[in-house]
């Protein structure tokens, strides 16, 4: 198996928010190509630009990283570390055809001795059972004699400088002890967190995909006692607030659930919970009431409006506060569930990319709010650092004199708004 030392080259598949900062992070110490098949992704990259926002410009132009979108470039590497995304379909299934993809690129490059590694969320036996094979078809070589398999998966955490790869705690695993410390090695090289080394790849693969389904199932409880509070006329953060104050308590806050892990990675558990003759029952509950928390909070902002025609402003799209990730955004379904109710939609997002949600979801977002007034009701959906600014006059600008105020982070409960104007949180 590979070796570790300085000359030792570093191949990362995929470019975007998990691939793109761990390779420059490993540039710092190795050789390393970074590869995607999105062109002018690349472009972007060499002119130290990343539309993600992971990468400061500076750390980027600085780096040695060297990105291409040529897979040649990324030929006769020691290690190959995998990190394209892991979707579902539109039935809910996981859908492996990046990484089928991602791997037979790496099997026609792959040399004897190489280690590929794999980041992507999946499902125990993947990395084994399907990308395995593929990788031997690619190359002709021999998985576990030829070329070796690892699995470490990835735990970036979007627009969050703290939870970085260079202060994480790394999960590692390989096909053989000794690719086992070698990926120790190789992570142990840029991150100051600890390394646990899981029992085989399949308890690694299994450990991720749990720490993702664990978090959707803590929010769905508190979705769910929104709901039910919100029947009763009880503040839902004011409660938390109180709970908040024992020792045990979880800090989970309601809200949209979506992105491309937490709103997806559960349907890969329940996929192979199937596989195995098991019925997962939390599992899924958690995934339909996240689900449906779009429209339930259409719901209760339309039984707030009495004009047929009113016209509402939805501030953000993205599937968090302060990144501009839209992938699954359930903010959609908000404006999708007005619209269909003859409610006249606007959406603004001072992060997302305007022409991406054109083409994502069919919307033409407000270019600023510089003439945005007189609504009927504003939406507060997403939580980024620009709107959470807004004191009482910014919203009072935003909303007629009468209007609503929708504030589903809660992110101006403090503020105080003119006598007339409503409010209603999640």
């Amino acid at each position: 198996t590979t070796e570790l030392n300085e000359n030792t080259r570093i191949a990362v598949i995929g470019l975007g928010y998990v691939g793109l900062p761990l390779a420059v992070a490993l540039a710092k110490v190795f050789g390393v190509v970074g590869f995607d098949t999105d062109a002018n992704r690349v472009a972007e990259l060499r002119e130290g630009v990343d539309r993600t926002r992971e990468v400061a410009p500076e750390a980027l132009r600085s780096s040695s990283l060297a990105c291409s979108a040529d897979p040649s470039d990324a030929a006769d590497a020691g290690i190959y570390i995998v990190t394209v995304p892991t979707p579902i379909t539109a039935d809910n299934s996981p859908d492996l055809g990046p990484l089928r993809r991602a791997s037979s690129t790496v099997g026609s490059l792959l040399g004897r001795n190489a280690i590929v590694v794999y980041e992507s969320t999946v499902y125990p036996g993947v990395t084994e059972n399907v990308c395995g094979p593929i990788l031997e078809d690619a190359s002709g070589l021999k998985c576990g004699e030829d070329f070796f398999l690892g699995y470490s998966p990835e735990r970036t955490n979007p627009g969050d400088q703290l939870h970085r790869v260079d202060k994480l705690a790394k999960v590692v695993a390989g096909q053989t002890p000794a690719t086992t410390e070698t990926l120790v090695e190789l992570y142990g090289s840029i991150t100051l967190g600890k390394i646990f080394r899981a029992a085989d790849i399949r308890t690694a693969e299994a450990a991720k995909i749990i720490e993702n389904a664990q978090r959707d199932i803590n929010i769905a409880f508190i979705n769910e006692i929104a709901t039910i509070f919100g029947k009763m006329g009880i503040s839902t953060l004011d409660v938390l607030e109180a709970a908040e104050t024992k020792w045990n308590h979880l800090d989970f806050r309601p809200g949209l659930v979506g992105g491309h892990c937490v709103g997806i990675d559960p349907f890969y558990l329940a996929h192979a919970a199937a596989a195995a003759g098991h019925t997962p029952e939390i599992t899924l509950a958690g995934r339909r009431i996240n689900d449906r928390m779009g429209y339930y909070i259409a719901e209760c902002v339309a039984a707030e409006l009495t004009e047929p025609n009113a016209r509402v402003l939805v501030l953000g799209l993205t599937f968090k506060e302060n990144v501009p990730d839209m992938r699954n955004s359930r903010v959609i379904d908000i404006v999708r569930a007005l619209r269909g109710r003859g409610f006249a939609v606007d959406v603004h997002d001072s992060l997302a990319d305007r022409a991406e949600a054109k083409r994502t979801y069919g919307l033409d977002p407000l270019p600023s709010l510089d003439a945005a007034s007189g609504y009927d009701c504003v939406i507060g959906a997403v939580a980024h650092e620009a709107y959470a600014a807004f004191g009482a006059s910014k919203i009072a600008a935003l909303v007629s004199p009468c209007g609503l105020v929708a504030d589903v982070k809660g992110m101006w409960r403090r503020v105080v708004l003119p006598d007339k104007v409503r409010r209603w949180q999640l």
